[in-house]
């Protein structure tokens, strides 16, 4: 029990932190990213060895919980959530151990290439050339592969191994094109890979192959799933503080009835989300065999009621909240990125239906 509380109190620590700083930020562009890394949280679930925390996907969590919660920009998520435990997840070797320091310093942005409707299939292969290995293939709205400086493509080779593959975006045959979205706090590129020449010690194994491209896939969802739950928190605070001082009719309108049942209705619905964001991240660090089914249950749920509560904030703000100043409009247009990003509620129920469906893989494409 000690333990326990010990670690959340550490969990509101480190949570209370991340706020301080992101609120420090200038709303309308990215995070110093030397500041973020200085923080440590590019490099939360890195070893020692590496420069890193040597902690857990759960305080990770936590992060991208009060990055949602600031609607913030940058590369974070990608990094921190993604790229560095990819590179965990490959066989050691020198190109994986520079790579992966440089990234928990922040000295460059690695972005693994999976696309914002990707299933756990990846579109990429790669063959052998007379030159060396050869990449080809193609994936859309990858997040933050505008601005990535290293892209970590995960491929498949001929013998149906899943494969790691470091590509600098500026090579031979490889194409980044940005790709705008409704929401400006985000970024995304089609990254397109036309006969690709790498080098040999730039493909790293994975060592769980096709099951690690699932975990990494599980990751991205459970991390949308936790931006969008803490932006729901920032919708719920903000409008409760709002109809507390707004008044109408001699009254604040927090005194009303139909406010108050719409505020104990995103309350609600944030609690449950609280405990489906824990449930998937809890499985999803220690990799448990039904990590899928608590990530789809939080992942279709959370992005969801997260579209929900931004919505009733917009209307119990009245005529403000439709305006660009109370900044309303920003969470809603990310809720709403958030909620069809790896995958849809539609696509991840239609994943948890297939558990009564004998015979039939949970990850079918």
């Amino acid at each position: 029990m000690t333990g326990t509380l010990d670690l959340t109190e550490f969990h509101d620590e480190l949570g209370a932190v991340a706020r301080s700083v992101l609120a420090a930020a200038d709303p309308d562009s990215a995070p110093s990213w030397s500041r973020v890394a200085d923080s440590g949280w590019l490099g939360l679930e890195a070893g020692e060895e590496f420069g890193g925390a040597g902690a857990g996907f759960a305080e990770t969590a936590v992060v991208l919980r009060e990055y949602g919660r600031a609607a913030a920009r940058g590369p974070l998520p990608a990094v921190a959530a993604l790229a560095v435990p990819a590179l965990g997840l490959v066989a050691p070797g020198p190109a994986q151990d520079r790579l992966l320091r440089e990234a928990v310093a922040g000295a460059t942005v690695p972005v693994v290439v999976l696309g914002g409707g990707t299933f756990g299939v990846t579109p990429f292969r790669l063959d052998s050339g007379v030159e060396g290995p050869v990449l080809r293939g193609e994936a859309s709205f990858v997040l933050d592969a505008p601005g990535a400086d290293r892209l970590l493509v995960p491929a498949t080779r001929p013998d149906g191994t899943v494969v790691l593959v470091d590509v600098d975006p500026g090579a031979g045959g490889v194409e980044v094109t940005d790709q705008p979205v409704l929401d400006a706090t985000r970024s995304f590129g089609r990254v397109v890979a036309e006969g690709t020449v790498v080098a040999d010690d730039a493909v790293h194994p994975f060592h769980g192959g096709e099951s690690a491209l699932r975990h990494l896939a599980d990751r991205a969802a459970v991390a949308v799933a936790c931006d969008s739950l803490g932006l729901a928190d920032a919708m719920l605070d903000t409008t409760v503080a709002y109809v507390g001082v707004r008044e109408q009719f001699g009254r604040k309108i927090g005194s009303f009835q139909a406010v108050k049942h719409a505020c104990a209705d995103m309350l609600v619905s944030i609690s449950v989300s609280r405990r489906l964001v824990d449930a998937a991240v809890r499985n999803v660090a220690q990799d448990a065999p039904d990590a899928g089914v608590s990530v789809s249950m939080a992942k279709s749920h959370v992005c969801a009621a997260a579209v929900d509560i931004a919505g009733k904030a917009m209307q119990l703000h009245g005529g403000m909240g439709y305006t660009w100043e109370s900044g309303i409009h920003v969470y809603l247009k990310r809720a709403t990125l958030n909620r069809s990003l790896f995958g849809s509620p539609t696509e991840h129920r239609r994943r948890l239906a297939r558990r009564y469906a004998p015979g039939v893989p949970l990850w079918r494409p």
